[in-house]
């Protein structure tokens, strides 16, 4: 990805926060020399300073059908992004697009059954902790875990490349600046009052 120095975040620990927070990524790896995507939600993981995400398929996705192990991929995690109109400036100039991304790369790897109930019901930990009449994994019946496993495929991704930008205006004048968070935040709460 390109990333001007200004924009770039090498702050693993914000990466992390940013990876936790915007967890529904895009997965891109190539099939038959076509590139394919495939929206899912991950887990972010950390062991012996190494970083992995984990996820799972749905078994009629060809797109991991198509994976050979070691085969290195690209994840694409998007937080807020936003147009940012040049009339907010106190000059003449352009408009342009705000924005906050993650690209890791990684090689893939499949999950064991075990690996994957695991992984499962973790997530089903992370999204149902704290919810009125909770389902975890353990709370579900046996026969219908052991049905819906046959229809996925859980992998792992061994991240070895971050790429992190925050494009936020922070090149700007500082009273260009302020201006573009007060509109961006004005538009937001206008947004937010018309949708209800």
């Amino acid at each position: 990805m390109y990333i001007p120095k200004q924009f770039r975040v090498e702050d693993m620990e914000e990466v992390k926060r940013f990876l936790q927070e915007h967890a529904f990524a895009t997965i891109v790896s190539s099939t038959s020399g076509r590139p394919v995507a495939t929206h899912l939600p991950l887990q972010v993981a950390e062991k012996n300073g190494k970083l992995t995400l984990t996820g799972h398929f749905a078994y009629g996705n060809k797109q991991w059908k198509a994976w050979s192990e070691e085969e290195e991929v690209l994840v694409i995690f998007q937080g807020p992004h936003a147009y940012v109109s040049s009339s907010w400036y106190d000059h003449v100039n352009v408009p342009t697009w705000n924005y906050e991304a993650v690209h890791i790369y990684g090689i893939a790897h499949f999950l064991s059954l075990d690996e994957l109930k695991n992984d499962l019901a973790a997530l089903l930990e992370k999204y149902e902790h704290g919810r009125e009449s909770a389902v975890v994994w353990n709370t579900l019946p046996e026969e219908l875990l052991e049905r819906e496993l046959k229809g996925i495929k859980g992998f792992r991704i061994d991240v070895t490349k971050v790429e992190a930008a925050y494009k936020l205006s922070q090149n700007r004048h500082p009273s260009d600046y302020e201006a573009i968070q007060q509109h961006l935040l004005r538009e937001d709460s206008e947004q937010k009052s018309s949708s209800r």
